[in-house]
């Protein structure tokens, strides 16, 4: 195990991550889009749709917990609720007739992209000034830092 410096260009990373949580959960993103885009769900339920929409396939239960971090009883409690609002459905696994995957069904599709146009919007308005190079920059390298950094953690729970 390296073990971190407490100086350096890392060191200002931890407090950066911090206050961009701080921004996004006291800023209200999730309730300021919801509010904009006219929708009624409760932030659980809003995930299950996203993590189905960037599946861009129906999903097991066990797969969408998986990508949420959480268990599965929980995302049934939401696919529950969604699927009585008539915003996924169940659907026959084509690999295996016994088992249902969750769809989204044509309104659950416009809910998310409601969704996420507003809060997509709001990102892209904030990197308007930005470089084309740095926004893709910034993506790429998001990324792998959450990748990495998922691996890293799901590592020591092992």
């Amino acid at each position: 195990m390296n073990v971190p410096h407490t100086d350096g260009p890392l060191s200002a990373l931890l407090p950066r991550l911090t206050q961009l949580s701080n921004v996004l959960n006291r800023g209200r993103v999730y309730e300021r889009a919801l509010e904009s885009a006219g929708i009624t769900l409760e932030r659980p339920a809003m995930s299950v749709l996203a993590v189905l929409h960037t599946a861009d396939r129906p999903l097991r239960i066990g797969e969408i917990a998986d990508r949420q971090q959480v268990v599965g009883p929980h995302v049934t409690r939401q696919v529950n609720g969604l699927e009585r609002r008539g915003l996924v459905q169940r659907v026959t696994d084509p690999l295996d007739q016994r088992a249902r995957l969750i769809a989204l069904t044509p309104d659950g599709t416009a809910v998310i992209e409601r969704y996420l146009h507003t809060v997509l919007g709001w990102f892209t308005d904030a990197l308007a000034g930005w470089p084309e190079q740095d926004r893709q920059d910034l993506g790429r390298l998001l990324g792998r830092l959450v990748d990495d950094l998922s691996t890293q953690l799901s590592a020591l729970d092992d």
